[in-house]
Parts: C-alpha cells; structure tokens; sequence
C-alpha cells in the first residue's frame, strides 16, 4: 500500500532552486553565426526565455557565457555551495575538454548538457561529449526550445531528491 503524501503546511513556500547557466565558446554570436546550423534566436532571447522558464519552476537563474576554456572551468569550479545546479552548453568544448570534465568531478554539482544541434547526426568529431556520463541528462537537437526543457527537469530532479 502507498504511502500517503506529506501535505506542505499552508504558507511555507518550497525554496526556490539556485541555477546557474553556462554557455560555452561562439554562443555569444546566437542568432547570426550559421542560423541555418545554429538558429536565429540571439543568446539574450535565450536567457529571457530561461528567465521566465525559471520564474514559473520557481527557480533563480543567472548566467555566464565565455569563449575561454579557463573562464568556463573556473565558473564551474565555482559551483559548489554557491548553486543547486546548472545547465551547460559547453558547444565545443563538450567534445573535446578534459579540463572542464575534471572541474565537474572536482565540484560535483547536478548538470544538464545541452546541445541546440543533435550533435549525435553530425560530423563524427561532435557524435561525443565528454561530460554526457557526468550529466543528469543531455538534451540535444531541441534548438534554443532545449535550455527550458533542460532547467525544468533539472529543476524536477533537484526537488524530487
């Protein structure tokens, strides 16, 4: 028999989950670098779209984007007890960083890997990422719709335990 749920005592809000949102090299050029590849939604209408995703999971959201591997390996070094979890799009570097792994397993914090493109039909040097075995998920071939399909089941994990 199932255990019946625990009822929330009425006005104690859930905490609201710390996210935070990584972008990796070339992003900042969302929009306009191959936006037959890439799309035509800029990196700033991503984030706002992430903002209101966030807002209805009940989440705070923030956000950093660097073309350099020591910037992205530094921010993620910096996740632990500083966020709940995060959502990375390491472009490139999520085929090829073993630095940016080894920040992962050095700060484990719960991730989610996304890929605007479905990397898995493209050039055999991007079917891999080095951080799909560390990710809660990885979420590819969704176009910029990815990121909020990403931080909504982060967010699901995080409060589910």
């Amino acid at each position: 028999m199932a255990k019946p749920a625990k009822a929330r005592k009425a006005g104690v809000a859930r905490r609201k989950r710390r996210i935070l949102v990584l972008h990796g090299p070339n992003l900042n050029l969302l929009g306009t670098r191959e936006p037959e590849i890439y799309g035509r939604e800029t990196l700033d209408e991503v984030n706002r779209r992430l903002e209101l995703a966030a807002r209805v999971a009940g989440a705070e959201i923030a956000f950093f984007q660097s073309n350099h591997e020591g910037a992205l390996v530094e921010a993620v070094q910096g996740l632990r007890n500083r966020v709940d979890g995060a959502v990375i799009n390491p472009a490139a570097y999520g085929h090829t960083s073993l630095a940016l792994r080894d920040a992962f397993l050095a700060a484990p914090t719960p991730f989610v890997e996304v890929h605007l493109t479905n990397i898995f039909g493209r050039e055999p040097e991007r079917r891999h990422t080095v951080l799909a075995d560390l990710a809660l998920a990885v979420i590819a071939g969704l176009g910029a719709q990815g990121y909020p399909v990403g931080l909504r089941a982060l967010v699901d994990r995080l409060r589910a335990g």
